[in-house]
């Protein structure tokens, strides 16, 4: 099946249980993450033929595995754009939002796109190679300052100033234009027997700058608040502890520094109810079969019956 070569879809059949589809289900649904298709396939299969169901994917790759049903509609866009976009639909008001962060399979395993550090291909990392700054321009304009700042916070290297002097120094006499160049420069600093870690932190980093990752899932939770109504699915699969961390924090407090609101009584008010504890994680049998799995951490949770303006208006 082409959409599962492209990109397997993790944790299957708890993202179906947790966005709140069954059979025949109606109602109006968005998968935030595009990609191959796998986890929209799999809502469509539940979908009554009244239902509704809004891709969105910003990769121009994901375009050729849009699915032949009158019931899905691709929107190749940033999901940061989701509300903008659904509006120009019609759509005010969605029953369920999935997103399945990250990088997929088949971004890391196209060697010209420059996400993997197993290819020697230009320094690109754009999600979208039609718009904004490539890793390569981050390498020769950054500041010492600026490359520690991304390397620290995106990356969480332990020491992210020597990487950024080593980046400046080499960028001296060669521009840093292909991930081999990028491993070149700071390979001397990777610690003995972890170097494919090191590496994969330093691509980390700049991907997440290139792409503004973190801004744009920030936005897109936001924008849920208005989009859905009470009881409502929000589905957020993440594969690194910067971006679990703020889902994790949203969901439990309605923003990213987990401050909740309380009234009078002492009661949380929170636009979001977690439905687990702890985040979901796959089983060893998909943990086996799909390794990608291996690091995916799945929350779930429901949208309570209050608006922003009542949060506000009742916190003590």
């Amino acid at each position: 099946m082409k959409q599962r070569a492209y990109h397997i879809p993790v944790l299957a059949d708890q993202c179906i249980e947790g966005i709140g589809v069954s059979n025949r289900s109606s109602g109006t649904y968005v998968d935030a993450t595009f990609g191959g298709g796998g986890h929209s396939q799999l809502i469509l299969d539940h979908l009554a033929p009244s239902g509704r169901l809004f891709g969105f994917d910003q990769d121009a790759d994901s375009r050729a595995n849009a699915l032949d049903d009158n019931r899905f509609k691709l929107i190749p866009e940033n999901f940061r754009h989701i509300r903008n976009f659904l509006r120009l639909e019609g759509v005010r008001s969605i029953d369920g939002l999935l997103g399945d962060l990250g990088v997929s399979s088949h971004q890391f395993d196209v060697g010209t796109r420059g996400f993997s550090i197993r290819f020697d291909a230009p320094l690109d990392m754009r999600m979208n190679q039609q718009a904004g700054p490539s890793a390569a321009d981050l390498a020769a304009d950054y500041s010492v300052e600026e490359l520690t700042r991304i390397l620290r916070q995106y990356g969480e290297l332990k020491r992210p100033d020597k990487v950024a002097y080593a980046i400046e120094a080499a960028r001296r006499s060669k521009a840093l234009t292909r991930t081999g160049d990028l491993i070149a420069a700071t390979t001397h600093l990777a610690p003995r027997g972890k170097e494919n870690q090191f590496h994969a932190q330093v691509f980390q980093a700049f991907r997440i700058e290139v792409n503004d990752e973190l801004g744009a899932l920030k936005t897109l939770l936001e924008s849920t608040i208005d989009l859905m109504p009470e009881g409502a699915r929000l589905v957020i699969i993440s594969y690194h502890s910067l971006e679990d961390r703020l889902v994790k924090h949203f969901m439990r407090s309605g923003n990213f520094n987990d401050d909740i609101q309380r009234n009078i009584k002492g009661q949380a008010l929170c636009p979001f109810e977690p439905l687990q504890r702890r985040a979901l994680v796959a089983d060893e049998a998909e943990q086996e079969t799909n390794p990608r799995s291996r690091s995916a951490r799945l929350r779930v949770a429901t949208r309570t019956a209050l608006s922003l303006e009542e949060i506000k208006s009742q916190a003590a």
